[in-house]
């Protein structure tokens, strides 16, 4: 389905770029480290900084990480299922407990981000820094959160799920 290839071609390219963002943040941490060590020098903003890039960098990867199946599972239950039983079980699963969370959070999200924007929100400290794109950031991943969701839902009931293959035993 061509929504499919969409959906997770754009959580794929968001997820490369957005991966960069921790060599910034790393960067940004040597180069604090050495000031403070090597020079005496600590800087004023670097702390915030990567607190910030940080904070898009974990969040922006939700996606990212659904369409790999990179989330943290319980496979105890469908791990004994048949295929048909287990893909079934996934796809309520999505139903039940995934869109429902991924709409509130979407939801939610979006008025946090339009409350700081319109706020002007910035940190508190020696430098402040504007807090409005880490909330809109928020919201962008929880869109793309959702979006996952409905790709990784239609591979289940499509039966195109990579990730529900047979259970491979080995013959002695």
């Amino acid at each position: 389905m061509p929504i499919i290839r969409v959906i997770d071609t754009v959580n794929e390219i968001v997820g490369r770029i957005v991966s960069v963002v921790a060599i910034i943040f790393a960067g940004i941490i040597i180069y604090d480290v050495f000031m403070r060590s090597a020079l005496g020098q600590p800087t004023r903003w670097a702390f915030d900084v990567t607190k910030q890039l940080y904070g898009f960098y974990f969040i922006l990867l939700g996606g990212y990480a659904l369409r790999h199946q990179a989330h943290v599972r319980v496979d105890l239950l469908t791990a004994r299922m048949t295929l048909p039983v287990r893909r079934w079980t996934e796809a309520a699963g999505y139903l039940i407990f995934f869109f429902p969370f991924a709409w509130i959070f979407t939801r939610e999200s979006w008025k946090f981000a339009m409350t700081s924007w319109n706020q002007g929100e910035v940190t508190y400290g020696a430098v402040s820094i504007p807090v409005y794109p880490l909330k809109m950031a928020m919201f962008v991943a929880a869109v793309l959160l959702l979006i996952q969701g409905i790709s990784e839902f239609l591979k289940l009931i499509l039966d195109r799920a990579p990730h529900i293959e047979p259970e491979i035993t080995h013959v002695r």
